[in-house]
């Protein structure tokens, strides 16, 4: 296990980058715990490919260093690293059977015959191929495949960390699940240090312990779970994380108090008067529909009832307003007015979360 430092960590894919726009990977510092389970989360093309490639080994940033437990491994091969790495689709071998695919690391490195015996048949129960373990690879189904591939990755014990690309893609709805749990046990069990990389919020939310999610080639917030849904740092986080995503309404603010569109909305807490692009979010779990006079006067478009909850879609003055209602209320037609919890609104300038005064 590792602990892994980013260190001034930047990456360009052009061979003279003349500003920071041209930078796949801007620059990062960062510091992941030794053993702890992250998961990098973000939209196609974000960066976090480039990153998990850059720990691998795989990719040499354009600048800075990335260490091992405070050992420069920036220039090393990704043989010297010590590290097992899972791709987004499945690299086996065909020829070979499942149980050989699976002891393949161990017996590389030299590992008894008894214990390589052993833990292929305790990796084999976890990724559910006890059955199949004397079959040839070939001819396998590809999310088959990609579990011999999760396997052999989970297999040695001695890794410095373990990097999963998107290794859930090819593999069915239900196994997606089994698989996760099966991760996160893993975890707990030997302690790895393990990143994920993800564009579903669900994976990386049921996987880690902290989640770094990647905006434009930055991490804009790393966190746990409670941290991205409760105090997004970023317009990104809140939009990315959460379903429905944050609601995000223009605002002018000073002190404890603002205006959207001339409408009043107490905040709760004072927040001076803040430069920049100024924006509310609120959560939708943190709106409420009302009839009373106060909140902001708004259209209900639709209502949503997806088993749980309510998702409530209404519109002010153009722009989406959601609001989550619990699955037993009434939205009568008087209730044509969105009032917001103090405890869940978050001021932005230029996308960046602004602290209240004294916080």
């Amino acid at each position: 296990m590792a602990k892994i430092t980013l260190d001034n960590l930047a990456h360009s894919y052009l061979p003279n980058p003349a500003g920071e726009e041209d930078y796949a990977l801007k620059a990062l510092n960062h510091v992941w715990v030794d053993g702890e389970a992250y998961a990098l989360l973000g939209a196609s093309g974000c960066g976090k490919s480039t990153l998990l490639n850059i720990i691998s080994g795989l990719l040499h940033p354009s600048q800075g260093r990335i260490l091992f437990n405070d050992q420069d491994v920036t220039m090393a091969p990704t043989t010297q690293r010590n590290i097992a790495q899972v791709f987004q689709f499945p690299v086996v071998y065909d020829t070979m059977t499942v149980h050989d695919n699976l002891a393949f690391p161990l017996r590389n490195r030299g590992a008894e015959a008894s214990y390589v015996r052993d833990r292929v048949q305790q990796i084999a129960a976890m990724i559910g191929m006890e059955e199949q373990l004397n079959r040839k690879a070939r001819g396998l189904t590809a999310d088959a495949k990609q579990k011999i591939s999760l396997g052999r990755g989970m297999v040695r014990e001695d890794v410095n960390a373990l990097l999963f690309d998107e290794p859930l893609t090819v593999i069915d709805p239900h196994m997606k699940w089994e698989l996760r749990t099966q991760l996160k046990s893993l975890h707990h069990e030997f302690g790895h240090t393990m990143i994920y990389v993800t564009h579903d919020q669900t994976e990386a939310l049921t996987f880690a312990d902290k989640v770094a999610v990647m905006y434009d080639g930055r991490v804009v917030q790393m966190g746990t779970p409670q941290e991205l849904f409760e105090t997004p740092e970023h317009t990104f986080v809140g939009y990315f994380i959460g379903s429905p995503g944050m609601n995000v309404l223009t605002a002018q603010v000073s002190g404890d108090s603002a205006l959207i569109a001339d409408v009043p909305v107490p905040l709760g807490r004072n927040y001076g008067t803040p430069d920049g692009k100024i924006e509310l979010g609120v959560r939708p779990e943190f709106t409420s529909l009302t009839s009373a006079e106060n909140g902001l006067p708004v259209t209900v478009k639709r209502v949503e009832d997806v088993g749980r909850h309510k998702i409530v879609r209404t519109d002010f003055q153009g722009t989406e307003i959601n609001v989550i209602a619990d699955e037993s209320a009434d939205i009568s037609p008087d209730m044509n007015r969105v009032a917001f919890d103090l405890a869940g609104i978050n001021v932005y300038s230029d996308s960046w979360r602004v602290a209240p005064k004294g916080a």
